[in-house]
């Protein structure tokens, strides 16, 4: 296609523009998509109505109480898909050069496992990749995923799930689930105590890692808490009971007072964590690296089971 054949009104649009009306038929509401691009609902319609006049053709109706795309329009949004996506790729691969990561790794990460892995991975992160800054954010694996899916994260680390199409997967190492007693527990003293023991009626679950119950069965298998890892903490501590939580967090949760957390015994359940990024990544030799060196970090954490 000839360049010299865009109309003015089109080339007036920016990427900017394109992506504000990605994000309307993302989540289907005005008011949703501006607080998500912060920006103002009026402000956002501007735009919206900005692309449409440019194109020629409306992209959605309203007045429902969800905003879908028209027929026309729908062909036109998987367009505008293609052009932000082509962007993005044109970007990666400027900041690619000779840098790891471009610069900078964007990397997403569960609140349940960030505050508790990345403390070891602060230190050597530089010394394995000199001029590249570390970038985090932390949330739900989904939400991240999803990130990750549309170019807002380079990499992400989770347990395994059904990623979208384009996402590459490594799996990193196996994380125990260790059980957290109100230090009053019964069995709080114990040095490690089996699941036989322990009574499902008295279990607080986070819903990240037990959505379905301790018994997996969505039966009578715990309070399940769509709370964080801290939180979960603290609702052990004041109600009593117990939760399971990760090996990991074994160290900054014993060190609160009213809580101990003990071994479990046996075939021990747990948690699979690995590592996702986008196979159209620029950096595959820098994200088999960065997997190395996770690996490496797990090793030296006590409980990890590192997939070698």
């Amino acid at each position: 296609m000839q360049h010299s054949m865009i109309s003015t009104a089109l080339s007036a649009v920016s990427l900017r523009d394109l992506a504000l009306v990605q994000a309307v038929h993302r989540h289907g509401s005005f008011n949703s998509a501006a607080r998500a691009m912060h920006i103002s609902p009026s402000g956002l319609s501007h735009q919206v109505q900005k692309v449409e006049q440019a194109l020629g053709a409306p992209l959605f109706e309203r007045g429902g109480r969800r905003i879908v795309p028209t027929a026309g329009g729908q062909r036109l949004l998987e367009r505008i898909d293609a052009v932000l996506d082509a962007a993005g790729h044109l970007q990666q691969s400027a900041r690619a050069g000779t840098v790891a990561f471009g610069g900078e790794l964007r990397l997403g990460v569960p609140a349940s496992l960030g505050p508790y892995l990345l403390p070891h991975l602060v230190e050597p992160f530089p010394l394995h990749f000199p001029a590249a800054r570390l970038s985090l954010s932390e949330g739900k694996p989904r939400g991240l995923l999803r990130r990750l899916h549309e170019g807002e994260l380079d990499a992400v680390l989770a347990p395994p799930a059904n990623a979208p199409s384009g996402i590459a997967t490594r799996p990193l190492f196996a994380e125990p689930w260790q059980v957290l007693f109100r230090a009053d527990h019964p069995l709080a003293s114990r040095a490690s105590v089996s699941l036989d023991e322990l009574d499902e009626a008295e279990a607080t679950l986070m819903a990240e890692s037990h959505p379905d119950g301790i018994d997996g069965q969505g039966g009578h298998g715990g309070h399940v808490q769509d709370v964080s890892l801290e939180s979960l903490a603290a609702l052990v501590g004041l109600r009593g009971g117990y939760a399971l939580v990760p090996a990991l967090a074994r160290e900054r949760l014993a060190s609160k007072p009213e809580l101990t957390v003990v071994p479990l015994e046996g075939a021990v359940p747990g948690r699979q964590i690995a590592l996702y990024w986008r196979e159209a990544s620029p950096w595959h030799a820098d994200i088999q690296a960065f997997a190395e060196l996770l690996c490496k970090v797990a090793q030296q954490r006590p409980g990890l089971a590192v997939n070698l």
